[in-house]
């Protein structure tokens, strides 16, 4: 199947979405390579899920209405969010092992996930959905709401950083809030490419042009992925993070010097 005028404009939204989510997962994610807690986003994501899961089995959607996806969202803030304060607690109290407890964290909230829906007859399809996402159904709407959102979260990391005070629970915080609406504009999957791929492919770059370059491999991932997902009636999720991780793998071959410290 050939792209026509039509398709493309069908991508539009979609892509959107995208450059919104790595608006603020670029800049986070070289964060996180210079940390050395690379399943951060993935865990507190796949919290952030948890918690829209468990506004679903409240029946949120039934009983508030046209507030339901405010109460959804308010759900997932408040699990990421308690996630944060956690991650906060467990760096300061186990700083050697913490890359293993976030991974404890996101294994242990992806299991309670599933216990949660295990009795749904649409469980699967609701797991699948907040892991892959459903970004070709996004709305302008939405991506309005989560733009000013990833707005807020720049512009609160440009002022701990000018203080001196990006760390500890403001770190997480400022993950937790990022996350909290990119997991169900995109999914989780989609939401730790975006962190991770741009930043591996630039590492090494100098460091005045790198956020550039990060923006424009996260670019063109998403671009390439729901080009080929259109094309091929395949799922775009999956696809974008399949073109993330191999822009990653070719940044990896083409530059090999050890990326220096930031946030």
């Amino acid at each position: 199947m050939s792209l026509t005028a039509a398709d493309a404009g069908l991508l539009a939204a979609p892509f959107a979405a995208g450059l919104v989510v790595l608006a603020t997962h670029v800049p986070l994610g070289m964060a996180v390579l210079r940390r050395g807690i690379i399943f951060i986003d993935l865990a507190v994501a796949q919290v952030a899920a948890l918690g829209v899961i468990i506004a679903g089995l409240l029946h949120v959607d039934e009983d508030w209405g046209a507030l339901a996806p405010w109460i959804t969202q308010l759900a997932a803030a408040t699990a990421a969010l308690a996630a944060a304060a956690l991650l906060t607690y467990s760096e300061r109290r186990w700083p050697d092992i913490q890359e293993a407890l976030i991974g404890l964290l996101f294994v242990a909230a992806a299991a309670a996930g599933i216990l949660l829906l295990a009795g749904n007859p649409h469980g699967g399809e609701h797991l699948r959905d907040l892991l892959a996402g459903q970004i070709l159904w996004v709305g302008w709407a939405q991506i309005g709401a989560v733009a000013a959102l990833s707005a807020a979260v720049l512009a609160g990391r440009r002022f701990l950083v000018r203080r001196d005070a990006a760390g500890g629970f403001a770190f997480y915080a400022l993950f937790a809030v990022a996350v909290t609406a990119a997991v169900q504009l995109v999914g989780v999957l989609l939401v730790f490419a975006s962190l991770i791929a741009p930043a591996v492919a630039t590492r090494g770059l100098p460091e005045q042009r790198r956020p550039a370059y990060a923006y424009a491999v996260g670019a063109l991932g998403y671009g390439s992925g729901l080009a080929v997902s259109l094309a091929a009636d395949l799922p775009a999720g999956a696809a974008i993070v399949c073109a993330l991780v191999l822009l990653a793998v070719i940044g990896l071959m083409l530059r090999c010097r050890p990326a220096s410290a930031e946030f």
